[in-house]
This record gives C-alpha cells, sequence and structure tokens, in this order.
C-alpha cells in the first residue's frame, strides 16, 4: 500500500501543470536549436539566440505567451535601433555606450514594454559591443534567430495547449471558505471556555485570514487569464463570474469576522479592549457563530446552504431575543454582544446577496 501511494504522488507530479510547462520548454528549446542552423544568410551564424527565444516565449498560458513574445520581440527591435543612431552618429566608445545603456533603460522602463523593457538596454550593448563593425549582420541574425525561437515556442504552446486552472482556483476557494468556518468556529468554542488558548496564538489570526484571501484572488485570475484564448475553455464549462462573485462575498465575510474576532477577543482575554457580556449570552453566541460557520463552509452550488442560512439567521435572532431578556433584568453591557450580532448579520447578507436586493425591492 505506501508503494502504491508513493506511485500515485509521483505520478500527480509528473501530470502537474509545473511538469508539463517544463517538458514544453524542454521541447521548444530543442526544436528550435535543431532549426537555428537551417536559416539563411548571416542569421546562421547565430544559432544561440533561437533556444533564447524560445525560452523567453514559453509561458503558463497562451495570452501570457502571446504577451511575452511582443514585448521581447519589441524590446530586442527597439534596442537594435538605439544601437544604430549611435553607430550613425559615432563610433562605439565608453560614452556612447553609457549613453545608449541608460536611454535604453528610460525607455525600457516604461509600463507598456512589460518584460521586454530589460531587453532594450542588453540588445542595445550587445549590438554596439558583438557587432561592432559587423553590427548590420549581428543584428539581422539577432533578431531572425530570435524570431524562429518566438515562433517555435508559440506554436509548442498551441498544439501541446496550457492546462485550464479552473478547478484549482475552485478548491482554493473551498480551503479558504473551511479556513473561516474553522476560525469562526473555534472562536465561538473560545467563548465558553474557561482557559481559553493564548491570546499570543490569535494575533495573527487577521493577517492569516487576509494572506488567505488574497492567494484565492490570485488562483482566481490566474485560472480567468488561462481560459482567454485557450481552445480548452470551448470544451468546458468554466465561467469564472460566479467565482469572482463568491470570492467577493468572503472578502466581505474575512472583514467581519475580524470585527467580531477583536471583539470576542476583548470578551474573553481583555485585550486589545477588555469588554464584558453576560454569562447567558455566551452559549447562544457560541451557537450562533457555529450556525454561521456551517454557512460559511459551503459554496452556492451546494444545495444545503440555503438551509444553512436560514439556520444560522434563527441563531442569530436567538442572540436578540436573549439580549432583550437581559435588557429586562437590567444588563448593561450589551454593547459588545449587539456589534457581533451586526457583523454576524452582515455575513449573512454578504452569503445571500438577495437579501441586500430586498430593501431595494421593498421600496419599489
Amino acid at each position: 500500500m505506501p508503494r502504491t501511494h508513493e506511485l500515485i504522488e509521483v505520478k500527480r507530479r509528473l501530470m502537474s501543470p509545473r511538469a508539463l510547462q517544463v517538458a514544453k520548454i524542454c521541447i521548444a528549446v530543442a526544436v528550435a536549436w535543431s532549426l537555428a542552423p537551417l536559416m539563411p544568410g548571416t542569421a546562421k551564424d547565430f544559432p544561440y539566440y533561437a533556444p533564447l527565444g524560445a525560452l523567453l516565449s514559453m509561458q503558463p498560458t497562451l495570452m501570457r505567451s502571446l504577451r511575452s513574445a511582443a514585448q521581447t520581440l519589441a524590446g530586442v527591435l527597439i534596442g537594435i535601433g538605439l544601437a544604430a543612431i549611435v553607430l550613425i552618429v559615432s563610433d562605439p566608445n565608453v560614452w556612447t555606450l553609457a549613453f545608449v545603456v541608460g536611454l535604453g533603460t528610460l525607455v525600457g522602463g516604461m509600463k507598456w514594454m512589460g518584460v521586454g523593457g530589460e531587453y532594450v538596454p542588453i540588445t542595445a550593448l550587445f549590438v554596439l559591443i558583438i557587432g561592432g563593425p559587423e553590427a548590420d549582420g549581428y543584428s539581422i541574425g539577432y533578431a531572425t534567430q530570435l524570431c524562429l525561437g518566438i515562433i517555435v515556442g508559440l506554436g509548442v504552446n498551441l498544439l501541446i495547449l496550457p492546462p485550464l486552472t479552473i478547478g484549482p482556483a475552485r478548491e482554493r476557494m473551498l480551503g479558504f471558505r473551511r479556513t473561516l468556518s474553522k476560525h469562526l468556529t473555534e472562536i465561538g468554542e473560545a467563548v465558553l471556555e474557561r482557559s481559553p488558548p493564548a491570546r499570543e496564538d490569535w494575533a495573527t489570526h487577521g493577517e492569516m485570514l487576509d494572506a488567505a484571501a488574497r492567494n484565492v484572488r490570485t488562483a482566481v485570475q490566474a485560472a480567468e487569464e488561462s481560459r482567454k484564448g485557450n481552445p480548452r475553455a470551448w470544451f468546458t464549462r468554466g465561467n469564472l463570474d460566479a467565482d469572482y462573485d463568491a470570492l467577493v462575498a468572503l472578502e466581505n465575510v474575512t472583514f467581519h469576522i475580524r470585527n467580531l474576532t477583536e471583539v470576542l477577543a476583548g470578551m474573553v482575554w481583555g485585550k486589545p479592549i477588555p469588554l464584558e457580556s453576560p454569562q447567558n449570552l455566551r452559549p447562544v453566541l457560541q451557537e450562533a457563530l457555529s450556525a454561521v460557520a456551517g454557512a460559511i463552509s459551503v459554496g452556492v452550488d451546494d444545495p444545503r446552504q440555503p438551509q444553512l442560512l436560514d439556520q444560522a439567521a434563527v441563531a442569530v435572532g436567538e442572540i436578540l431575543r436573549t439580549m432583550q431578556q437581559e435588557i429586562g433584568a437590567g444588563a448593561a453591557s450589551l454593547s459588545p454582544t449587539a456589534a457581533i450580532v451586526i457583523d454576524l448579520q452582515r455575513i449573512l447578507v454578504a452569503l445571500r446577496p438577495s437579501l441586500q436586493e430586498a430593501p431595494a425591492s421593498a421600496a419599489s
């Protein structure tokens, strides 16, 4: 059995997007190097630039490959042009080299140049130093072989299509939901514990949740980019609009969880602000936090979500009813609990967007 698990893990790694990308890079470089000597004229004297072009054009997605190839080629051609201007005016020397590198760096720093910006001063420098008296032939050979490599790289990337990353993005979204749900459950349990976990253990929870939200947004954006220009997307029902909506909702949920965490921390540890709450409220608080955590853990495509949201709304309503009883009994420290209730209600609204439209529809 352990041997079987090891084989499965090896197979999973070999089939990963990263492994596929490495294999495609190797193929593109090998093909470009094989074709480079077949180029006519002076270009065949500079075969090593063909593998470089193939390498530069190989990106994880088709759109990124096209963008990288166009920007790189633009940077090379601009660098050749700057070097040509210098050669027309003067021979290469320490001053002209410094000038062309400085000017190339300024031009390459423009935002629209992207990844090709760094090749402007490099190309200009190569043409002046390596090309020297034969700068014309060197420039033609350099640009031609680089174009060959770029074409080969784009061809390999098109024939061996980059994988769509919609699945991994949704898995990360589900993991983020579970993280939020677990955090809310834990702080609910801490409300009832006589010996809650150390306050220091909670100090980084807010930062951890924010980092998780950023990672999910990056994954969703990468999934969207992997669809652009990719024929695989034609056969995949991978509309990410709902995923973006769910992400925005979870980012709002994260904000409100951070708010109520600070309030609950004041109740449990007396930090950062000492706060009090009647003991009778703590059990219903814990039940509401647990119910809301359950609603967070499932997505909009889960048939259980409406029921879980309804149960969470009932649990939050129970807090309000218990607060009314405490007010009748003369309780004076209900403000912290009221703040938590507001955050819980806003979390439920974020998870069920239809609630946001209710006031507008009622008014109309």
